[in-house]
């Protein structure tokens, strides 16, 4: 997802829209992560700053995943969407405004 120069690809502005809404209750599927080896699936049941909180699929078990350097896909209403922590990690009720604004940490 980065291009020659090492930037990230700027968000189409469908996606920007539908990580602009609510995260909770997303269905999440991140293959690695660096805090994590082992693959997770779930839904989203909680978010601050720089976590998630997913209960894992098949289960009442839930982990804290680090946004950090966190890569994978979350299913919204727009559809299948990539999954870049590092973009979303702002304040959950401060998002809305910074991604559809273009605040001072606005996603390109």
């Amino acid at each position: 997802m980065s291009e020659g120069s090492g930037r990230e690809v700027p968000l189409e502005r469908a996606e920007r829209e539908a990580l602009a809404g609510e995260l909770l209750g997303a269905f999440v599927s991140v293959p690695r992560s660096p805090a994590r080896p082992a693959p997770v699936e779930g839904t989203i049941v909680d978010e601050t700053l720089s976590t998630f909180v997913v209960r894992l699929a098949g289960g009442q078990r839930t982990v804290r995943l680090a946004k950090a350097g966190l890569e994978g896909t979350i299913a919204l209403g727009a559809g299948e969407l990539p999954l870049r922590g590092d973009l979303l990690r702002v304040r959950p009720e401060d998002r809305t405004k910074r991604l559809l604004t273009g605040g001072p940490r606005r996603f390109r």
